[in-house]
């Protein structure tokens, strides 16, 4: 993006939209409700019983979106836990239980209905697609408060980037969500540990395998209710604290909980900034 044009795409977010979401946060709310269509959006479930860390979804990821493709056979790769990354958008980790089984669990972003990155941004770079994905425009600013709201700690920043912003899962939206076929890392997976369907529908699916196999599964969807709901959920053996799970986030959208954070931002703080960035590349051009 040219200079030019980032100033003035600054400048007309920060009036546009930054000031009212400041002094308004309630409002962050309303238009993450708005976009949440319910039974419409698209989910997927991990069945973490299902899966035998083979990392096929992982490579899958990779050529989809044009990342480095991991080593599948790295002997060592799930010695210590691994996180996503910007060149990452998945990973997989193996878990012991205390009965001594691996228990292999597949991260990614998790698509929350009401998302806690899309409420934080400033320019609105960040939101939720209303058939479920949360994705970002071109338009990030590389402000990071994202990273900051994220209760599942998944935005990453390209810090080696002469122009850093914002990766993560995208759902795959652009490649295949958007015309009518699964994500990649659901379609690669050979032993179906990832259904893919309507939010509904995963749902009802997790409830059913839950109903049917009482004693294979622990009674808890995760996702169905934490955060107000996301996109991804899982069913897993054991109790989730035990596989690498937050187990304190509650059932409250997040929007709603750090409505108040913007607001302990001095607004001179956003202003000052861009304002000076203006001047410095007038005087220049004077010069």
């Amino acid at each position: 993006m040219e200079r030019r044009n980032f100033l003035k795409l600054l400048g007309g977010s920060l009036s546009g939209i930054a000031f009212r979401d400041i002094l308004f946060p309630n409002a962050l709310m309303a238009k993450s409700k708005d976009q949440v269509k319910g039974e419409e959006l698209l989910g997927v479930l991990v069945d973490t019983t299902l899966c035998i860390g083979c990392r096929s979804c992982e490579r899958a990821c990779a050529e989809i979106n044009s990342l480095p493709i991991p080593n599948l056979k790295e002997p060592k790769i799930f010695e210590k836990r691994r996180v996503t990354s910007e060149t990452q958008y998945t990973v997989v980790n193996r878990y012991i239980s205390r009965q001594g089984e691996e228990i292999f669990v597949k991260t990614q972003c998790m698509h929350c209905n009401y998302p806690g990155c899309a409420s934080a941004c400033l320019v609105k770079a960040m939101h939720k697609i209303e058939t479920g994905p949360v994705n970002w425009e071109t338009n990030c600013l590389g402000c990071r408060y994202c990273m900051v709201a994220c209760p599942f700690d998944i935005p990453k920043f390209e810090y080696n980037s002469p122009l850093p912003k914002i990766q993560k899962c995208n759902f795959c939206w652009g490649k295949r969500l958007k015309v009518g076929e699964p994500p990649a890392c659901v379609v690669v997976c050979p032993t179906g540990a990832m259904f893919f369907g309507t939010r509904r529908e995963v749902v009802e699916e997790a409830k059913r395998r839950i109903y049917q196999q009482p004693r294979k599964y622990y009674h808890h969807i995760y996702g169905e209710n934490e955060v107000g709901g996301t996109s991804w959920v899982y069913l897993a053996a054991v109790p989730f604290a035990e596989i690498g799970f937050r187990t304190d986030l509650g059932t409250t959208p997040y929007p709603k909980l750090s409505k108040g954070f913007l607001t302990n931002i001095a607004v001179i703080d956003l202003v000052v900034p861009a304002l000076l960035l203006g001047i410095s590349y007038a005087v220049k051009r004077r010069k």
